[in-house]
């Protein structure tokens, strides 16, 4: 747990996804999740947190996972609810994640080229 605790304020995430032994993807942690775990075990204070392993952590959020051949339409459903969204291989072995904000950019480069080809087409037809 303090290694989490201490990578997520290191990187400033508020929410990592978890890899089990096999490299698969296990679930995500979140910010939250360490606060309740401190807030509901009693006499747990910062410097005993090296002794509880994440797996004993209760998890609230499940960032569920797509494939590699996953679509951005798919990605999109998912960012409305998720921080992030994890992407496995066909074995279910984590790649790596793609971010909300990553998603929200593709989507806004893809408006602003639609309004600009709008503008060119007006533009050659008047």
């Amino acid at each position: 747990m303090r290694q989490a605790i201490e990578r997520m304020e290191y990187h400033r995430y508020a929410a990592v996804p978890l890899i089990d032994g096999d490299g698969k993807y296990a679930g995500t942690l979140t910010e939250g999740d360490l606060l309740w775990k401190m807030k509901n075990t009693p006499g747990l204070s910062f410097a005993d947190t090296d002794k509880i392993p994440v797996a004993e952590i209760p998890r609230r959020v499940e960032n569920a996972p797509v494939r590699i051949e996953a679509t951005i339409d798919s990605l999109l459903s998912l960012a409305v609810t998720q921080n992030f969204v994890p992407v496995v291989d066909d074995h279910g072995v984590f790649i790596g994640i793609i971010r909300r904000r990553e998603i929200i950019e593709y989507f806004a480069e893809q408006l602003a080229e639609l309004k600009n080809a709008g503008k060119r087409s007006r533009h050659f037809a008047g």
